[in-house]
């Protein structure tokens, strides 16, 4: 797939796994409202600032530190076909815009995020920029399509994390897991004390199963206590961390015709990810038309109804 110097080059070649397929003070559009997200503390990292850029696999060869001529691998890489969405994976500004994202070792059309404290994600091998230079984005907008644009043998994103400054990588799969988020796809992880969307999603589906929660999308010390409750009845770990155990309990599997707080959970979820939807509950024509363009550019089955896997895409 990629031909490139260790410092940001790709070369997946065979699948060797299957993967399923706001950060700092942006406001992140949720239901009518903006919800700012608490920031990262001692206690967690998992406060639903980060989510998952790509949804794709990973390809042999194509993980961090993976041997190059020249050096060790820079990034992860997620492969999937040319126009699979990209999205920012937390909230920040677009500070480049250009073939390798004007760093060195690095081709093909990329972008790279300043998301502050001296963090840093870059996306490369675009086909598509869907942001400008300079652009403010929220955790979960989409930014750009796959492509293999560069020195590539196939489309995937070539996705870094760099920490301290612009330069300076870190295992990006070791640092979204950390916050929660499982790269390439997987259920979300969310601990008390996260804010945002998808906190507002839980309070939503929650209220769906007959829990009285304010969708303020700040996940405190009632909704927690609410969760726990739910958990305990589903014969879970009460723990209150929203993950891969919870997720599937407590999502719905919803089709054309429904409606209530679980649609609202879903054109929220939906929302995040650039739907821009009225969130109303009814799951009518314009929200199933949104659930068919979501599955297509993540490349899941396009039937319109939003079962598990589309839902751990969209919450991830």
């Amino acid at each position: 797939m990629c031909e490139c110097s260790a410092a940001g080059g790709d070369r997946p070649d065979a699948r060797v796994s299957r993967r399923a397929v706001i950060g700092l003070g942006i406001g992140v559009a949720a239901a009518g409202m903006t919800v700012l997200a608490a920031p990262a503390s001692a206690a967690t990292l998992k406060n639903g600032s980060w989510c998952n850029p790509a949804l794709g696999y990973f390809p042999s060869g194509g993980h961090y530190g993976a041997s190059r001529p020249g050096g060790p691998h820079a990034g992860q890489d997620v492969t999937n076909s040319t126009g699979t969405a990209v999205y920012a994976a937390a909230a920040g500004t677009v500070v480049r815009r250009e073939w390798g994202g004007g760093l060195g070792g690095r081709t093909g059309n990329a972008i790279v995020v300043a998301h502050g404290g001296g963090v840093y994600t870059y996306y490369g091998h675009l086909s598509v920029y869907r942001v400008a230079l300079n652009a403010r984005v929220a955790a979960g907008q989409r930014i750009a399509d796959m492509g293999a644009t560069g020195n590539v043998t196939g489309p995937h994103l070539h996705f870094e994390v760099h920490s301290g400054s612009l330069g300076s990588t870190v295992n990006p799969v070791n640092h979204l897991a950390a916050r929660g988020v499982d790269l390439g796809g997987g259920w979300s992880r969310l601990d008390p004390g996260a804010a945002g969307a998808t906190v507002v999603v839980i309070q939503r589906l929650m209220n769906q199963r007959g829990y009285d929660l304010v969708a303020d999308g700040v996940y405190g010390s009632v909704s927690v206590a609410a969760v726990k409750k739910f958990q305990a009845a589903k014969g879970l770990v009460a723990d209150g961390q929203v993950g891969p155990a919870t997720w599937p309990k407590l999502v719905y599997s919803l089709n054309a015709g429904a409606n209530g707080d679980h649609v609202r959970a879903l054109q929220t979820a939906l929302n995040k990810r650039s739907a821009g939807l009225l969130v109303d509950g009814d799951f009518g024509s314009v929200t199933t038309s949104a659930v068919r363009s979501f599955q297509s550019v993540n490349r899941l089955v396009v039937d319109g109804n939003a079962g598990a896997i589309t839902w751990r895409a969209l919450v991830g």
